[in-house]
């Protein structure tokens, strides 16, 4: 995860929202497949190279992202919370936040509201290792928190896009 990157500047279309509710639904959709469904399902009459292209255009114009995210069967996903020491904030977050953004263990990082005001999840590939990476993290930036909090996600019952949510979009 690198450096937060700017708001994508892009003017959704109609046939865009429909583009990617269908690979909500479906990411492994071809662009002759997804061509056939817009035309079969949504009347949107476009060649299949005109498909193709407006999703490399959204992808990059940054309007949505992909990633890699191996199965929970293969690694297991931890929620961390990290809460500060304040006096020791303005001395020491850099150095600890760079240490979350960057470790390979790290899938998403984000700040929040309240007491615990970074969060990430984190992928490993058993408790031992989730428990020498919070040994390593403390001893390194300690001085930092006043609390790290980890819970690990047992049961994923839902993962992906529901394609309702491109509706939204549209509406001003």
């Amino acid at each position: 995860m690198g450096e937060q990157k700017p708001t994508p500047d892009w003017n959704f279309t109609e046939r865009d929202r429909i583009i990617l509710s269908e690979l909500a639904e479906d990411p492994d959709l071809s662009a002759r497949e997804l061509r056939d469904i817009l035309e079969e399902k949504h009347e949107v009459d476009i060649s299949r190279v005109t498909v193709s292209e407006s999703i490399r255009k959204m992808r990059e114009a940054g309007v949505f992202r992909e990633a890699i995210i191996p199965n929970e069967e293969y690694l297991f996903f931890s929620l961390f919370e990290y809460k500060f020491h304040p006096p020791n904030f303005r001395d020491n977050w850099r150095s600890a936040m760079e240490t979350i953004r960057n470790d390979e263990h790290t899938f998403i990082y984000f700040l929040s509201d309240g007491e615990y005001k970074w969060k990430s999840i984190m992928m490993f590939k058993d408790r031992e290792q989730e428990s020498k990476w919070i040994h390593e993290f403390y001893k390194e930036h300690g001085e930092l928190l006043d609390d790290l909090r980890n819970s690990v996600v047992t049961n994923v019952l839902k993962f992906n896009t529901d394609p309702k949510v491109f509706e939204t979009l549209l509406k001003d």
